[in-house]
């Protein structure tokens, strides 16, 4: 019998965490439950989870805290929870590295389609297809190579000049897309719903976080570069 896959659910209020465990619990996974930020990062590195459901507002040590230490060694699938319904909370959550973001209250079985689309996306690396690129590919492993980089989603790695760079599994999704079609120009909505697979949270800036964080660790190259089409959306240049 294949092993259960580990749910760490962070949330200080003890009604709803009990709740989310008993809808996981009947989806055959594993859950643990922890009330603040620093039983989290505690149970996070002996618990082992697959992923993690992280409410923001929890004593000590917040969502967001939680998720900033967690990315510092860490790829592993996160779900922000919050009552806040505000645009900045949701992009400072996809900035440090969120995979998705609910707003409580939320319906059960959306959180559970939610939890299991993210682990697919993350065990499966990824639901995007690529078309046959420019640039060195390899369909076995799921690998796209240009000059100085290489993204692998068999393994989720980023090489980038000779070095390996840690990101978030959406980040590494969506570059992966974007380089296995070289110079077809992608909208905004269109990458949702490639990467994503479904209407994330119905704002299309979850794209333009994603991007702003890619370009701030991979910078234009001589041969490639990550471009913005003004009003359409982007692309992966190539330079011939």
């Amino acid at each position: 019998m294949a092993e259960k896959q580990k749910i760490l659910i962070v949330d200080d209020d003890t009604n709803i965490a009990e709740l989310i465990s008993l809808y996981l619990t009947k989806e055959c996974f594993s859950t643990k439950i922890v009330n603040d930020g620093e039983e989290a990062l505690e149970e996070f590195t002996s618990y082992k989870p697959d992923l993690i459901l992280l409410d923001l507002m929890l004593p000590g040590i917040d969502g967001y805290g939680v998720c900033r230490e967690i990315r510092k060694t860490s790829a592993v699938p996160i779900i922000m929870l919050s009552a806040k319904g505000e645009i900045f909370d949701k992009v400072l959550g996809l900035e440090l590295g969120a995979d998705d973001y609910m707003i409580k209250p939320f319906d059960s079985k959306e959180l559970v389609a939610r939890v299991k689309a993210v682990l697919r996306r993350f065990v499966n690396g990824g639901t995007a297809q690529p078309d046959a690129p420019i640039a060195s590919t390899t369909e076995q492993d799921k690998s796209v190579s240009y000059p100085d980089l290489t993204v692998n989603l068999t393994n989720f790695s980023v090489e980038y000049c000779g070095k390996n760079l840690d990101m978030p599994p959406k980040e590494l999704e969506l570059l992966y897309f974007l380089a296995s079609h070289p110079n077809q120009v992608f909208t905004r909505e269109q990458l949702l719903d490639h990467i994503w697979g479904y209407d994330y949270i119905g704002d299309t800036r979850t794209v333009d976080v994603h991007i702003k964080r890619l370009r701030e660790k991979i910078k234009d190259h001589e041969s490639w570069k990550i471009s913005t089409v003004w009003g359409i959306g982007y692309k992966f240049e190539v330079r011939k």
